[in-house]
């Protein structure tokens, strides 16, 4: 039995029905956040329980026919005569008429994110939201967050018997066109509700477990992004610090292999034995408001691909904290450069974010990290003015890029006014940018190679001492200033795009 195609994303669902279930199409209206979230968990806990049992009938060999399962749905209906939303905030409400449908997943690691959206477009349209089943399926391998395991007796036979009784992931279902603002629809369609699909998600919580070794509920709603272990290194050592000290808030730490220290100074579970792609370390707050930080290594590519995943769990914030090269000569090594510009030399998001769509600095990220600066190394404003340089910082995919006749990068720059280089920040600046998720860049000048001024051993490894720790420092200050801040305020309005999703 052949299973008929997945409906295109935002295409409206016709209803259908299925012995045991609700049927997919019909919808109850719910008109509080905490109802719409409960009946989503509900529904989507009924349909993987039936995934999760049809496979262990097939791994026993009694399973015949086919299984399947479908993620749950909201629907929002606007009709011309709504009074319009009350909000002037970036989230919340539908900027035109129609009907808006999502679907979703894992509703247990999204439920306060849910909730708070809802309550949202409840408050500013004021009528019920319709819940039921989709006619989106769920794939087989998403039924298992934790991972689904196979025996070792599992080979190409038995994949292609698992195709004919299962769904399995669909890359038609699975792409950004929502984010990117290119969905296609007629009158008839429902508009996307949200700015991914559930099998969207599934397939990012899945890859983040893969490249950064722990599973997606410790990831917390502020991450740091860095290039280099060092700085790995020292927020490890200051995790460990912060949940062993009393009154700091902190409940726990967590690190690849999802080895958890707890604040009694008791381990749960043991690091990694092998270490992932991009690590990433989490120190865990109540609510998910502590800090992420991961070490996405060098290159645009893997800023890109990182972020791609960690959007989809939908942070208050990210900031890249790393080491560039300084281009003027009135720099010194070890000063910061706050960007307020990004010159993009990445070429891996030319597709999915022109390069001549401006990439704007946020104002509530930039005076934090302003004000942490100020904080951690004590100076005033004169002070600080000498020790950091707000500009322009260029990200190139050329690691040698110092190696190439330097009159064309040299104009580039020039023009561009850029005052340092590396190879992630544009990328992690233009796809928070592209993914509605409040961005910045703190970097620290290393070296000054237009100026003769090199990386030598010696240097490198005072200057790593030196700097490193407080660079780290004022990343957590910066942190710690946006936790503060009302999610209201820190989602910029400059993140909307024309006729904006309903939910970020």
């Amino acid at each position: 039995m052949t299973a008929p195609d997945h409906p295109e994303p935002g295409r409206s669902p016709a209803g259908r029905s299925a012995e045991g279930r609700s049927a997919a199409g019909q919808t109850a209206g719910f008109d509080t956040a905490e109802a719409v979230v409960a009946e989503l968990d509900r529904l989507y806990r009924g349909e993987i329980e039936r995934l999760q049992a049809a496979f262990h009938d097939f791994e026993a060999g009694t399973m015949t026919g086919r299984a399947r399962a479908t993620y749950p749905m909201v629907r929002l209906t606007v009709t011309d005569d709504d009074s319009g939303p009350l909000s002037t905030g970036a989230f919340g409400f539908a900027d035109e008429s129609g009907v808006y449908e999502g679907t979703f997943t894992r509703i247990d690691l999204f439920a306060a994110h849910l909730t708070k959206q809802f309550g949202a477009i409840l408050e500013n349209h004021r009528r019920p939201l319709e819940v039921g089943l989709s006619e989106l399926p769920i794939p087989l391998p998403f039924a298992f967050p934790d991972g689904m395991t196979v025996g070792d007796g599992f080979d190409g036979a038995a994949m292609s018997r698992l195709k004919r009784h299962f769904d399995m992931p669909s890359l038609r279902v699975m792409d950004d066109c929502i984010v990117n603002g290119e969905v296609d629809h007629t009158p008839s369609d429902a508009l996307p509700l949200a700015l991914f699909t559930a099998p969207r998600v599934d397939y990012s919580l899945h890859r983040l477990r893969h490249y950064c070794g722990t599973s997606a509920e410790h990831f917390q709603n502020y991450v740091l992004f860095t290039n280099y272990q060092v700085y790995i290194d020292g927020f490890i050592q200051r995790a460990e610090e912060l949940v062993q000290q009393k009154g700091s808030g902190y409940t726990a730490f967590v690190e690849p292999g999802d080895r958890v220290l707890r604040p009694d100074g008791t381990a749960l579970g043991a690091v990694a034995s092998r270490a992932p792609q991009m690590p990433a370390y989490h120190l865990v707050r109540e609510g998910h408001q502590g800090i992420t930080m991961v070490n996405i290594g060098v290159g645009p590519s893997n800023a890109k691909t990182i972020t791609d995943h960690v959007a989809v769990l939908r942070p208050n914030a990210w900031l890249m904290l790393g080491h560039c090269a300084g281009l003027r000569n009135m720099q010194r090594l070890g000063d910061y450069v706050l960007a307020h510009a990004y010159h993009r030399d990445d070429h891996v998001l030319d597709a999915d974010l022109p390069v001549w769509v401006p990439i704007p600095a946020l104002a509530e990220v930039q005076l934090a990290l302003e004000q942490a600066v100020a904080d951690i190394t004590g100076l005033d404003t004169v002070g600080v003015k000498r020790i950091m340089r707000t500009g322009t910082v260029a990200s190139t995919d050329n690691r040698n890029w110092e190696l190439r006749d330097q009159r064309e990068p040299d104009r580039a720059l020039s023009l561009s006014r850029a005052i340092a280089l590396d190879m992630e920040s544009a990328t992690v600046a233009a796809n928070g940018f592209r993914m509605r998720v409040p961005y910045g860049t703190l970097l620290c000048v290393s070296d000054k190679p237009l100026h003769g001024e090199l990386k030598l051993p010696g240097m490198a490894d005072d200057f790593y001492r030196r700097q490193v720790a407080q660079h780290l420092d004022i990343g957590f200050r910066a942190m710690e200033i946006l936790r503060g801040l009302p999610p209201e305020k820190l989602h910029s309005r400059k993140l909307r795009s024309f006729n904006e999703v309903p939910l970020q």
